[in-house]
Protein backbone atom coordinates (compact mmCIF):
# COMPACT_ATOMS: atom_id res chain seq x y z
CA UNK A 1 0.00 0.00 0.00
CA UNK A 2 1.25 3.48 -0.82
CA UNK A 3 2.06 5.84 2.04
CA UNK A 4 0.48 9.03 0.67
CA UNK A 5 -1.65 10.12 -2.23
CA UNK A 6 -3.74 13.06 -3.36
CA UNK A 7 -7.50 13.11 -2.97
CA UNK A 8 -8.91 12.92 -6.53
CA UNK A 9 -11.65 15.40 -5.56
CA UNK A 10 -10.07 18.15 -3.41
CA UNK A 11 -6.42 17.52 -4.41
CA UNK A 12 -5.05 17.67 -0.86
CA UNK A 13 -2.26 15.24 -0.02
CA UNK A 14 -3.60 12.56 2.32
CA UNK A 15 -1.81 9.87 4.37
CA UNK A 16 -3.49 6.62 3.38
CA UNK A 17 -3.18 5.26 6.92
CA UNK A 18 -5.36 8.13 8.10
CA UNK A 19 -8.34 7.80 5.77
CA UNK A 20 -11.62 8.57 7.50
CA UNK A 21 -14.91 6.68 7.37
CA UNK A 22 -18.52 7.69 6.78
CA UNK A 23 -21.32 6.15 8.80
CA UNK A 24 -23.55 3.87 6.71
CA UNK A 25 -26.56 4.33 8.99
CA UNK A 26 -26.93 0.67 9.94
CA UNK A 27 -26.30 1.18 13.64
CA UNK A 28 -25.55 -1.56 16.14
CA UNK A 29 -27.44 -3.88 18.47
CA UNK A 30 -27.58 -1.20 21.13
CA UNK A 31 -28.09 1.99 19.10
CA UNK A 32 -30.06 3.16 16.09
CA UNK A 33 -28.04 4.11 13.02
CA UNK A 34 -27.10 7.71 12.30
CA UNK A 35 -29.35 9.72 10.02
CA UNK A 36 -28.48 12.38 7.49
CA UNK A 37 -29.54 15.34 9.59
CA UNK A 38 -27.08 18.12 8.76
CA UNK A 39 -24.57 19.22 6.15
CA UNK A 40 -20.91 18.33 6.46
CA UNK A 41 -18.72 21.34 7.28
CA UNK A 42 -15.74 19.96 5.32
CA UNK A 43 -17.84 19.29 2.21
CA UNK A 44 -19.42 22.73 2.47
CA UNK A 45 -16.00 24.38 2.85
CA UNK A 46 -14.45 22.67 -0.16
CA UNK A 47 -17.35 22.32 -2.60
CA UNK A 48 -20.30 24.35 -1.26
CA UNK A 49 -22.29 21.12 -0.87
CA UNK A 50 -25.12 21.69 1.60
CA UNK A 51 -26.94 18.35 1.36
CA UNK A 52 -27.62 16.54 4.62
CA UNK A 53 -25.11 13.74 5.16
CA UNK A 54 -24.37 11.06 7.70
CA UNK A 55 -21.36 11.92 9.87
CA UNK A 56 -17.76 11.17 8.97
CA UNK A 57 -15.25 10.12 11.59
CA UNK A 58 -11.54 9.42 11.91
CA UNK A 59 -9.65 6.14 12.32
CA UNK A 60 -9.05 4.64 15.77
CA UNK A 61 -6.42 6.43 17.80
CA UNK A 62 -4.38 3.26 18.23
CA UNK A 63 -4.23 1.45 14.92
CA UNK A 64 -1.97 -1.06 13.20
CA UNK A 65 0.45 -0.12 10.42
CA UNK A 66 -2.16 -0.98 7.79
CA UNK A 67 -5.34 1.09 8.01
CA UNK A 68 -8.40 -1.00 8.99
CA UNK A 69 -10.87 -1.65 6.18
CA UNK A 70 -13.74 -0.76 8.49
CA UNK A 71 -14.22 1.65 11.34
CA UNK A 72 -16.75 1.90 14.17
CA UNK A 73 -18.94 5.00 14.24
CA UNK A 74 -18.53 6.75 17.61
CA UNK A 75 -22.16 7.94 17.54
CA UNK A 76 -24.16 4.80 16.71
CA UNK A 77 -21.61 1.98 17.09
CA UNK A 78 -22.19 0.78 13.53
CA UNK A 79 -19.30 -0.59 11.49
CA UNK A 80 -18.72 1.06 8.10
CA UNK A 81 -16.29 0.40 5.28
CA UNK A 82 -17.05 3.65 3.43
CA UNK A 83 -13.69 5.43 3.24
CA UNK A 84 -13.60 9.21 2.84
CA UNK A 85 -10.95 11.86 2.38
CA UNK A 86 -9.95 13.27 5.80
CA UNK A 87 -9.87 16.78 4.33
CA UNK A 88 -13.07 17.10 2.25
CA UNK A 89 -14.97 14.00 3.53
CA UNK A 90 -15.81 12.94 -0.03
CA UNK A 91 -16.34 9.14 -0.30
CA UNK A 92 -13.39 7.52 -2.07
CA UNK A 93 -13.76 4.64 -4.54
CA UNK A 94 -13.48 1.17 -2.94
CA UNK A 95 -9.89 -0.02 -2.85
CA UNK A 96 -8.49 3.47 -3.43
CA UNK A 97 -5.76 2.98 -0.83
CA UNK A 98 -4.39 -0.05 -2.70
CA UNK A 99 -4.51 1.36 -6.22
CA UNK A 100 -2.20 3.38 -8.41
CA UNK A 101 -3.93 6.72 -8.87
CA UNK A 102 -1.97 9.23 -10.93
CA UNK A 103 -3.56 12.64 -10.96
CA UNK A 104 -3.43 13.83 -14.56
CA UNK A 105 -4.26 17.52 -14.66
CA UNK A 106 -5.93 18.89 -17.77
CA UNK A 107 -5.58 22.63 -18.23
CA UNK A 108 -6.02 25.19 -20.96
CA UNK A 109 -6.89 28.81 -21.53
CA UNK A 110 -10.28 30.10 -22.59
CA UNK A 111 -11.45 29.12 -26.07
CA UNK A 112 -9.15 26.10 -26.43
CA UNK A 113 -12.16 23.76 -26.59
CA UNK A 114 -11.17 22.08 -23.35
CA UNK A 115 -14.67 21.15 -22.22
CA UNK A 116 -15.46 19.64 -25.61
CA UNK A 117 -12.16 17.74 -25.60
CA UNK A 118 -12.70 16.43 -22.08
CA UNK A 119 -16.24 15.31 -22.92
CA UNK A 120 -15.09 13.46 -26.04
CA UNK A 121 -12.12 11.91 -24.23
CA UNK A 122 -14.39 10.75 -21.41
CA UNK A 123 -16.73 9.14 -23.93
CA UNK A 124 -13.76 7.44 -25.64
CA UNK A 125 -12.61 6.09 -22.26
CA UNK A 126 -15.99 4.48 -21.68
CA UNK A 127 -16.28 3.05 -25.21
CA UNK A 128 -13.38 2.49 -27.64
CA UNK A 129 -10.49 2.67 -25.14
CA UNK A 130 -12.26 0.30 -22.78
CA UNK A 131 -12.62 -2.24 -25.56
CA UNK A 132 -9.15 -1.70 -27.00
CA UNK A 133 -7.35 -2.40 -23.71
CA UNK A 134 -9.95 -4.87 -22.35
CA UNK A 135 -10.33 -2.67 -19.29
CA UNK A 136 -13.31 -2.12 -17.02
CA UNK A 137 -13.64 1.68 -17.15
CA UNK A 138 -16.33 3.58 -15.33
CA UNK A 139 -16.95 7.04 -13.97
CA UNK A 140 -17.23 7.06 -10.21
CA UNK A 141 -20.11 9.38 -9.36
CA UNK A 142 -20.77 10.98 -5.99
CA UNK A 143 -24.47 11.84 -6.03
CA UNK A 144 -25.90 14.04 -3.28
CA UNK A 145 -29.56 14.72 -2.61
CA UNK A 146 -29.50 18.26 -3.99
CA UNK A 147 -26.61 18.15 -6.46
CA UNK A 148 -26.05 16.83 -9.97
CA UNK A 149 -23.48 14.03 -10.06
CA UNK A 150 -20.46 14.11 -12.35
CA UNK A 151 -21.96 11.16 -14.24
CA UNK A 152 -25.22 13.02 -14.86
CA UNK A 153 -23.32 16.12 -15.96
CA UNK A 154 -21.15 14.14 -18.37
CA UNK A 155 -24.14 12.35 -19.88
CA UNK A 156 -25.85 15.70 -20.48
CA UNK A 157 -22.77 17.04 -22.24
CA UNK A 158 -22.53 13.92 -24.41
CA UNK A 159 -26.20 14.26 -25.31
CA UNK A 160 -25.72 17.88 -26.38
CA UNK A 161 -22.54 17.25 -28.33
CA UNK A 162 -23.18 13.88 -29.96
CA UNK A 163 -26.93 13.78 -30.41
CA UNK A 164 -28.11 17.40 -30.50
CA UNK A 165 -24.85 18.49 -32.18
CA UNK A 166 -24.60 21.60 -30.06
CA UNK A 167 -21.31 23.10 -28.90
CA UNK A 168 -20.85 23.30 -25.14
CA UNK A 169 -20.75 26.51 -23.12
CA UNK A 170 -17.57 27.81 -21.55
CA UNK A 171 -16.66 26.40 -18.15
CA UNK A 172 -17.46 28.82 -15.33
CA UNK A 173 -14.47 30.04 -13.36
CA UNK A 174 -13.92 28.98 -9.77
CA UNK A 175 -14.92 32.45 -8.57
CA UNK A 176 -18.16 32.47 -10.59
CA UNK A 177 -18.95 28.91 -9.51
CA UNK A 178 -18.91 29.68 -5.77
CA UNK A 179 -15.64 27.83 -5.33
CA UNK A 180 -17.01 24.42 -6.31
CA UNK A 181 -14.49 21.97 -7.76
CA UNK A 182 -16.12 19.13 -9.65
CA UNK A 183 -13.79 16.41 -10.89
CA UNK A 184 -14.37 13.57 -13.31
CA UNK A 185 -12.85 10.52 -11.61
CA UNK A 186 -12.52 7.34 -13.68
CA UNK A 187 -11.78 3.87 -12.42
CA UNK A 188 -9.60 1.91 -14.88
CA UNK A 189 -9.41 -1.76 -13.90
CA UNK A 190 -7.47 -4.40 -15.84
CA UNK A 191 -6.60 -8.03 -15.30
CA UNK A 192 -2.85 -8.59 -15.01
CA UNK A 193 -0.96 -11.86 -14.83
CA UNK A 194 1.80 -12.51 -12.31
CA UNK A 195 4.16 -15.41 -12.66
CA UNK A 196 3.62 -16.75 -9.17
CA UNK A 197 0.39 -15.14 -8.03
CA UNK A 198 -1.67 -15.74 -11.17
CA UNK A 199 -4.20 -13.21 -12.49
CA UNK A 200 -5.05 -10.18 -10.37
CA UNK A 201 -6.92 -6.92 -10.95
CA UNK A 202 -4.93 -3.71 -11.12
CA UNK A 203 -6.92 -0.54 -10.54
CA UNK A 204 -5.98 2.99 -11.51
CA UNK A 205 -8.02 6.11 -10.77
CA UNK A 206 -7.82 9.05 -13.15
CA UNK A 207 -9.00 12.47 -12.00
CA UNK A 208 -9.72 15.27 -14.46
CA UNK A 209 -10.76 18.76 -13.41
CA UNK A 210 -12.15 21.10 -16.07
CA UNK A 211 -10.48 24.39 -15.17
CA UNK A 212 -12.05 27.54 -16.56
CA UNK A 213 -9.95 29.54 -18.99
CA UNK A 214 -10.21 32.60 -16.78
CA UNK A 215 -8.46 30.67 -14.00
CA UNK A 216 -5.30 30.71 -16.16
CA UNK A 217 -5.59 34.32 -17.30
CA UNK A 218 -3.05 35.59 -14.80
CA UNK A 219 -0.32 34.30 -12.55
CA UNK A 220 -2.37 35.20 -9.46
CA UNK A 221 -5.33 33.12 -10.62
CA UNK A 222 -3.14 30.21 -11.59
CA UNK A 223 -1.61 30.08 -8.12
CA UNK A 224 -5.12 29.46 -6.74
CA UNK A 225 -5.35 26.19 -8.64
CA UNK A 226 -3.87 23.68 -6.19
CA UNK A 227 -4.90 21.15 -8.79
CA UNK A 228 -1.62 21.91 -10.58
CA UNK A 229 0.42 21.33 -7.46
CA UNK A 230 -1.15 17.90 -6.94
CA UNK A 231 -0.65 16.76 -10.54
CA UNK A 232 1.68 13.91 -11.41
CA UNK A 233 1.28 14.67 -15.12
CA UNK A 234 -0.19 17.45 -17.23
CA UNK A 235 -2.27 17.68 -20.37
CA UNK A 236 -1.90 21.30 -21.50
CA UNK A 237 -4.42 22.19 -24.18
CA UNK A 238 -3.38 25.09 -26.42
CA UNK A 239 -5.32 27.06 -29.02
CA UNK A 240 -3.59 26.75 -32.44
CA UNK A 241 -5.54 29.80 -33.66
CA UNK A 242 -3.26 31.85 -31.41
CA UNK A 243 -0.14 30.84 -33.35
CA UNK A 244 1.37 34.02 -34.85
CA UNK A 245 0.63 33.23 -38.51
CA UNK A 246 -2.49 31.08 -38.10
CA UNK A 247 -5.06 33.79 -38.71
CA UNK A 248 -3.33 34.90 -41.90
CA UNK A 249 -2.97 31.42 -43.37
CA UNK A 250 -6.13 29.61 -42.22
CA UNK A 251 -9.81 30.15 -42.93
CA UNK A 252 -10.97 30.79 -39.38
CA UNK A 253 -14.10 32.82 -38.61
CA UNK A 254 -13.61 35.75 -36.26
CA UNK A 255 -15.98 34.13 -33.73
CA UNK A 256 -13.39 31.39 -33.20
CA UNK A 257 -10.56 33.79 -32.36
CA UNK A 258 -10.96 34.82 -28.75
CA UNK A 259 -8.07 33.09 -27.04
CA UNK A 260 -5.16 33.98 -24.82
CA UNK A 261 -1.56 34.19 -26.06
CA UNK A 262 0.06 30.77 -25.87
CA UNK A 263 3.26 31.99 -24.26
CA UNK A 264 1.27 33.77 -21.56
CA UNK A 265 -0.55 30.55 -20.65
CA UNK A 266 2.64 28.49 -20.61
CA UNK A 267 4.45 31.12 -18.56
CA UNK A 268 1.72 31.22 -15.90
CA UNK A 269 1.65 27.44 -15.59
CA UNK A 270 5.44 27.15 -15.44
CA UNK A 271 5.77 29.89 -12.79
CA UNK A 272 3.09 28.23 -10.65
CA UNK A 273 4.75 24.82 -10.81
CA UNK A 274 8.13 26.29 -9.92
CA UNK A 275 6.75 28.18 -6.94
CA UNK A 276 4.48 25.49 -5.51
CA UNK A 277 7.07 22.72 -5.87
CA UNK A 278 10.08 24.86 -4.93
CA UNK A 279 11.95 23.68 -7.99
CA UNK A 280 14.38 26.57 -8.30
CA UNK A 281 16.46 26.61 -11.47
CA UNK A 282 16.13 22.92 -12.29
CA UNK A 283 13.95 21.71 -15.14
CA UNK A 284 10.49 20.50 -14.09
CA UNK A 285 10.48 16.71 -13.86
CA UNK A 286 6.84 16.15 -14.77
CA UNK A 287 5.47 14.43 -17.91
CA UNK A 288 3.65 17.07 -19.96
CA UNK A 289 1.46 16.35 -22.98
CA UNK A 290 1.31 19.60 -24.98
CA UNK A 291 -1.85 19.29 -27.05
CA UNK A 292 -2.82 21.54 -29.93
CA UNK A 293 -6.57 21.23 -30.30
CA UNK A 294 -8.75 22.06 -33.32
CA UNK A 295 -6.17 20.63 -35.71
CA UNK A 296 -9.06 20.12 -38.17
CA UNK A 297 -8.60 23.77 -39.19
CA UNK A 298 -5.14 22.82 -40.50
CA UNK A 299 -6.25 19.82 -42.57
CA UNK A 300 -6.45 21.73 -45.86
CA UNK A 301 -3.19 23.61 -45.31
CA UNK A 302 -1.29 20.44 -44.38
CA UNK A 303 -2.56 18.31 -47.25
CA UNK A 304 -4.01 14.80 -47.06
CA UNK A 305 -0.62 13.09 -47.30
CA UNK A 306 0.86 14.86 -44.27
CA UNK A 307 1.99 12.45 -41.56
CA UNK A 308 -0.07 14.25 -38.89
CA UNK A 309 -3.23 13.34 -40.78
CA UNK A 310 -2.40 9.63 -40.76
CA UNK A 311 -2.95 8.41 -37.19
CA UNK A 312 -1.42 5.18 -35.86
CA UNK A 313 -3.36 1.93 -35.72
CA UNK A 314 -5.98 2.30 -32.98
CA UNK A 315 -6.75 -1.42 -32.74
CA UNK A 316 -3.54 -2.38 -30.93
CA UNK A 317 -3.38 -2.97 -27.19
CA UNK A 318 -0.43 -0.67 -26.66
CA UNK A 319 0.79 2.90 -27.14
CA UNK A 320 2.79 3.29 -30.37
CA UNK A 321 5.98 5.01 -29.18
CA UNK A 322 7.40 5.35 -32.69
CA UNK A 323 4.29 7.14 -33.97
CA UNK A 324 4.32 9.33 -30.87
CA UNK A 325 7.86 10.53 -31.53
CA UNK A 326 7.00 11.18 -35.19
CA UNK A 327 4.01 13.29 -34.16
CA UNK A 328 6.18 15.22 -31.72
CA UNK A 329 8.64 16.15 -34.46
CA UNK A 330 5.86 16.99 -36.93
CA UNK A 331 4.20 19.41 -34.49
CA UNK A 332 7.56 20.93 -33.65
CA UNK A 333 8.11 21.61 -37.37
CA UNK A 334 4.59 23.06 -37.61
CA UNK A 335 5.35 25.47 -34.76
CA UNK A 336 8.46 26.66 -36.55
CA UNK A 337 6.55 27.03 -39.82
CA UNK A 338 3.88 29.18 -38.15
CA UNK A 339 6.36 31.42 -36.33
CA UNK A 340 5.90 29.86 -32.89
CA UNK A 341 9.34 28.41 -32.22
CA UNK A 342 9.33 30.29 -28.87
CA UNK A 343 6.91 27.63 -27.58
CA UNK A 344 9.48 24.90 -28.12
CA UNK A 345 12.25 27.03 -26.65
CA UNK A 346 10.23 27.59 -23.47
CA UNK A 347 9.26 23.95 -23.03
CA UNK A 348 12.78 22.69 -23.70
CA UNK A 349 14.23 25.12 -21.18
CA UNK A 350 11.75 24.38 -18.38
CA UNK A 351 10.55 20.76 -18.78
CA UNK A 352 12.51 17.53 -18.79
CA UNK A 353 9.79 15.32 -20.31
CA UNK A 354 7.22 16.73 -22.74
CA UNK A 355 5.63 15.62 -25.98
CA UNK A 356 3.54 17.38 -28.63
CA UNK A 357 0.18 16.18 -29.90
CA UNK A 358 -2.31 17.43 -32.48
CA UNK A 359 -5.96 16.50 -31.98
CA UNK A 360 -9.48 17.33 -33.04
CA UNK A 361 -12.29 16.44 -30.66
CA UNK A 362 -14.95 17.01 -33.31
CA UNK A 363 -13.06 15.82 -36.39
CA UNK A 364 -14.15 18.81 -38.49
CA UNK A 365 -14.58 22.54 -38.01
CA UNK A 366 -17.89 23.37 -36.33
CA UNK A 367 -20.22 26.23 -37.14
CA UNK A 368 -18.83 28.76 -34.67
CA UNK A 369 -21.49 31.33 -35.42
CA UNK A 370 -24.33 28.88 -34.86
CA UNK A 371 -22.54 26.97 -32.08
CA UNK A 372 -23.23 23.72 -33.92
CA UNK A 373 -21.25 20.56 -34.67
CA UNK A 374 -20.60 19.84 -38.37
CA UNK A 375 -23.36 17.84 -40.08
CA UNK A 376 -21.29 14.65 -40.09
CA UNK A 377 -21.39 14.56 -36.29
CA UNK A 378 -18.58 14.05 -33.79
CA UNK A 379 -15.64 12.15 -35.29
CA UNK A 380 -12.78 12.16 -32.74
CA UNK A 381 -9.33 12.50 -34.29
CA UNK A 382 -6.32 11.33 -32.22
CA UNK A 383 -7.89 12.55 -28.96
CA UNK A 384 -6.74 9.51 -26.98
CA UNK A 385 -3.02 9.76 -27.75
CA UNK A 386 -2.01 12.32 -25.08
CA UNK A 387 -3.68 10.26 -22.33
CA UNK A 388 -2.28 6.96 -23.59
CA UNK A 389 1.25 8.38 -23.67
CA UNK A 390 0.92 9.48 -20.04
CA UNK A 391 -0.65 6.17 -19.00
CA UNK A 392 2.26 4.37 -20.65
CA UNK A 393 4.63 6.51 -18.55
CA UNK A 394 2.92 5.18 -15.42
CA UNK A 395 2.88 1.59 -16.66
CA UNK A 396 -0.91 1.46 -16.90
CA UNK A 397 -0.83 0.61 -20.62
CA UNK A 398 2.10 -1.00 -22.47
CA UNK A 399 4.27 0.92 -24.91
CA UNK A 400 6.06 -0.49 -27.98
CA UNK A 401 8.54 0.62 -30.61
CA UNK A 402 7.58 -0.10 -34.20
CA UNK A 403 10.14 -2.12 -36.15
Amino acid sequence: MRGKSFCPYCYHRIPLRKLWYQCNGRGSNKREGCRAESSDEARAREFKYTAKLRPSYGPPRFRPTRAPRQGTCPDCGGVSGIRVCPNCHTPLPPGFEDSRSPLIAMIGAKNTGKTVYLTVLANELRTSLRRRFQADVRLTADLQDDQESSLQRLDKQIELLYHKRTLLDFTRSAAENDGRRDALVFEWRQARRRRLAGTHLRTTYLSFYDTAGEDLSSRANTVELKYLDAAEALIVLLDPFMLPQARDRLHVPKEAINGQPIMEVLGNVTDTLRESRRIGNRRIDLPVAVVFAKIDAFFEALGSDHRLLNPPDSSTGYYDETAGRDTHEDVRALLDDFGADAVDTHLTAHYRDFRYFAVSALGAQPDYRGAAVESGGVRPFRVDEPLLWLLSRFGVVPSRERK
